[in-house]
């Protein structure tokens, strides 16, 4: 679990990551993941912010479920950020499931005074169209419905391009990182500025 910034001397209010390995640094140098990158970011505007990286390779909306209260309880956040997702649909796990953990999820952070940032993602259009529209349309309705913020696609402007991808055409390379960050970054701003619920 990656802690940057003051979170050990609890001076500095906590952005906590829950997501799998698209944050978790898969296949990626040490420290140069868009989790990695937004810390950089912050320090380098003396935001009063740490982040906990607490993303797991391999990780479901049903096990970020499992952890979630922990983490709250240890690190009491100020800022959620859900990115978890994708490896439900590369499973071809019920959408509806998802929905009801990432719910959960929300409903859990927005109990315990965290602000929360959804970040949607899409799968592979092989997976049959009437699937991947229902699993994509699980992160808009939830943002509508929960009124959560919403980053609409983590890999926004990029999906397509293999340049972007490691061999396994899978998970985003090092220089597909500070393009994540970038789609992230302008729905994460506001709640950083926002007045805790």
């Amino acid at each position: 679990m990656l802690v940057t910034g003051g979170a050990a001397s609890g001076k500095s209010a906590v952005i906590l990551v829950l997501g799998d390995s698209l944050s978790a640094e898969y296949g990626l140098p040490r420290e140069t993941g868009w989790v990695r990158l937004l810390a950089d970011r912050l320090a380098s505007e003396a935001a009063q912010y740490s982040v906990v990286n607490a993303s797991i390779s391999g990780e479901t909306t049903s096990g970020g479920r499992t952890r979630l209260p922990k983490l709250l309880d240890e690190h009491r956040p100020a800022v959620v950020v859900l990115q978890l997702g994708a490896n439900d649909g590369l499973r071809g796990l019920p959408p509806t499931s998802m929905r009801e953990n990432l719910a959960a999820m929300s409903e859990a952070s927005r109990k315990a005074g965290a602000r929360v940032l959804l970040v949607g993602m899409r799968i592979p259009p092989n997976y049959g169209r009437e699937y991947a529209e229902r699993f994509a349309g699980v992160f808009a309705q939830l943002a509508r419905d929960g009124k959560l913020a919403l980053v609409p696609f983590l890999l926004d402007g990029f999906a397509d391009d293999l340049a972007y991808f490691q061999s396994d055409r899978i998970h985003p390379n090092e220089r597909a990182q500070p393009r994540m960050l970038e789609n992230v970054w302008p729905t994460l701003a506001p709640l950083l500025r926002a007045k805790s619920r």
